[in-house]
């Protein structure tokens, strides 16, 4: 999809296509195990190899807006993320981001933030990854620095 059709899909439109595009980035990514979840360890592989970074997903629901380490954490995060040209978006359904990149077995308490790599062998190019990096792209030109996504539901 070039910008152009971005542009003149509508606001609801593009809503879904990119929550759609997100959860099949999310899905692909958790198959080339180049997923890392949670605030702590995304944050280790920010620090010792920001370049394989390719996406951050930032996630909170109510239960959590008021945490205040949380939100301090948020805050690093997007301005490391600015800093390297690491493309950002925000979800308000931990839930769901949990049931997308979890394991059936294992419960995620921490869904807060979620990182899409690149494998050390070799990069995965998925073109639903590269329609986020757009409407990351278009969004930082409207001033949407970290522009929130709704999941599709089940």
């Amino acid at each position: 999809m070039t910008l152009e059709e971005v542009l003149i899909q509508k606001p609801i439109e593009r809503a879904q296509c990119t929550g759609n595009a997100l959860e099949e980035v999310l899905v692909a990514a958790k198959e080339n195990d180049s997923l890392t979840v949670g605030v702590y360890e995304c944050a280790k592989i920010m620090n010792l190899d920001p370049d394989s970074v390719s996406f951050c997903v930032l996630a909170t629901d109510e239960e959590f807006e008021c945490d205040i380490a949380l939100q301090i954490h948020f805050t690093l995060i997007q301005s490391f993320c600015f800093d390297n040209d690491i493309s950002i978006v925000r979800v308000s359904d931990m839930q769901r981001l949990a049931e997308i990149v979890g394991d059936k077995a294992e419960q995620l308490e921490d869904a807060h933030c979620v990182l899409i790599t690149n494998p050390a062998e070799g990069s995965w190019e998925d073109p639903a990854l590269a329609k986020l990096h757009l409407f990351c792209e278009e969004s930082r030109s409207l001033n949407d620095w970290v522009p929130e996504i709704s999941l599709p539901g089940r």
